[in-house]
This record gives structure tokens, sequence and C-alpha cells, in this order.
């Protein structure tokens, strides 16, 4: 019997999708352990976003704020979910693994001398125990890891795993009495980019460029991401040589996405690209040489210079809407 304590993500007063598909994580989880799922909300002011996850089939909801977890800090936040985990009871701690995951939740297991799998995209078995699989070499191997401690830090990529919708009910919301402590590191600014598009990570439709659009790499993604309400990604050698910016990254270094709809513009398809986007439902992959790796993955691929086939693309969808 498992007592899991999820960690919520949010931002700007709503609980992240990223959530969601932790939830799913838990409840896979314990169709294998058995047991419950609790939900942890940390920071400040989101009693909102504690309220909103109330319906989701947790056995509780717990509200831990406090003023310096409005920007938090890994430090301070990873010794609020270990307070939180102990005084639950929590066996298996887990959160999707996000920015803020990866940075906290290694902490999070040394306070709680816990063995930890990160990055995980599903669970199996190995020898009567639960063995948390991921990705390892670029997503071309998948590996059991088996925790002996007795309590799991897990964080999840959430692009495997569904996002479960409300179920209905309403979980109690507890409070806690958070205590980030001190710490030497401050929150001096965050330097985000605005966009009027989708998260990357939560958008339904991704439209990908690569190196081989150089300078025209807005001029080709943009329509096209615009026209389908979709958000802007890149490879790593269009970021590196400057066509667009760091945050646009998908890949082993950059984020992993899994819309419904992936375009892939004049990418080649490396490893550590595929990687991050391999998950996704239908792969349009646009390409003028055929021998491209990324054809091997696509759902559907057209060979062609795409300075002439996206801009097409996108005036004959233009022209079916009208």
């Amino acid at each position: 019997m498992s007592k899991i304590l999820i960690i919520a993500d949010h931002d700007n007063g709503s609980a992240k999708k990223i959530t969601l598909n932790t939830i799913d994580f838990a409840k896979q989880l314990i169709a294998k352990r058995g047991g419950s799922f609790d939900i942890a909300v940390i920071g400040s002011g989101v009693a909102g976003v504690a309220a909103a996850l109330t319906g989701h089939g947790a056995g509780a909801v717990h509200l831990a704020e406090h003023a310096d977890l409005a920007h938090p800090l890994a430090q301070g936040f990873a010794k609020v979910v270990a307070d939180l985990a102990k005084a639950v009871g929590a066996d298996v701690v887990a959160m999707s693994a996000s920015s803020l995951g990866k940075d906290a939740l290694p902490r999070v297991a040394v306070r709680l001398q816990a063995g930890m799998a990160s990055d995980v995209i599903g669970i199996g078995d190995a020898g009567g125990s639960v063995a948390y699989r991921r990705p390892m070499w670029a997503g071309n191997l998948v590996g059991d890891v088996v925790i002996d401690t007795p309590v799991h830090v897990v964080t999840v990529r959430s692009s495997a795993f569904d996002a479960i919708a409300a179920s209905g009910g309403a979980s109690p919301v507890q409070s806690f009495a958070a205590d980030p402590g001190s710490s030497r590191a401050k929150f001096v600014r965050f330097d985000g980019t605005q966009s009027s598009r989708p998260d990357l990570g939560e958008a339904t439709v991704v439209v990908a460029g690569g190196r081989g659009l150089k300078d025209r790499f807005g001029a080709i993604t943009e329509p096209l991401a615009d026209l389908l309400n979709g958000a802007i990604g890149a490879s790593r050698a269009a970021v590196d040589d400057g066509f667009a910016p760091n945050d646009y990254q998908i890949g082993q270094t950059g984020k992993v996405v899994a819309p419904q709809l992936y375009f892939a513009i004049a990418i080649s398809g490396a490893v550590q690209h595929l990687a991050g986007m391999k998950n996704s439902k239908v792969i349009v992959a646009i390409n003028k040489n055929a021998d491209e790796p990324i054809f091997k993955v696509a759902d559907y691929g057209l060979v062609a210079d795409a300075f002439t086939a996206v801009p097409e693309l996108v005036s004959k969808i233009k022209a079916l809407r009208s």
C-alpha cells in the first residue's frame, strides 16, 4: 500500500496541466501497489490552486503557504516538501520533471534519505518490486529503476502520461505550516518570455523549425503556428545558431513535448531531438532531403523545400477555412 504525495506545478494562480499528468502516474502506481494519493500545493496566495485540485480524487489537498515561497527557490521548497512528506507519512513523493521538479526533488531525496528515479515514463514489475521505467541514452534504451529505500522520490515525464480529468467529489483542503527556513540564495527577478501563444510544454499543436530555416525561421514557423493556435519549437542546432531563442529548444537538453500535432520543418531528426518529441500523437515532417531520419518517425512526410511548401500549406489552410 502506497501513500503518494503529488507536488503540484502551478503558475499565475492556476495548476499546470503537467500536475494532471502526474496524477495519472499516481493512479497507475496505486493500481499496482494499492494505496492512495494526496496533493500538495506549495507557494504564496495559492488557495485557489488548491481549491481547483479538490475534484481529482485525492485523499486530501495540502495547502502550504509562506511569503518566501511566492517565487520558490529549490532549497526552501525542498525543505517544505520533505517536512510535509514526513507529516503525512508519504512513502512516494512525485512531481513532474519540470524545471522546479528537476531542481528541488533531488534535494527532497537527500532530506528524506530516499532513493530517486528521474524522468519516469512508466511503471513495471521487477521480482515483486515496482520498477520505475525511464529513458536512457537519449531515449534509445529504456531502463527499469528499482528503489530499495522505504521512501521513493520520483520525477515524472508528463508527456508519457495522460492528463486526468476531474472525477467529481471534493477532497478536503488541509493547511500545513510551511517553514522554508533560511537560504543564502535570494530571488532577484524572473525574466520570462512573454507570448500570446500556448505554452510549449502544454500546447496541442507545435510547429518546430530547424537550422535549415536560417534567418527566415520566424517567417516560416510563425504564420503556421498562428493559424493553428500552436506553440513554436526549435531544434538545438537552430538555437545554437541563433535563429531561435533558448526557450524554444526541444530535445534531450531542451523541453519534452507530446502534442496532438507536431510539425518538424527542416529538422533532420537527430536522436537528441527525437528524445523530446517522439511521443507526439501525429508527426508531420517537411524536409528537402528524403534520407533524413525524421522521416522514420513521421506519420506524414513531405520531401520539399520548406521555404516553398510551408507558405503553400498556410495558404491552402486559409482557403479551406474561408
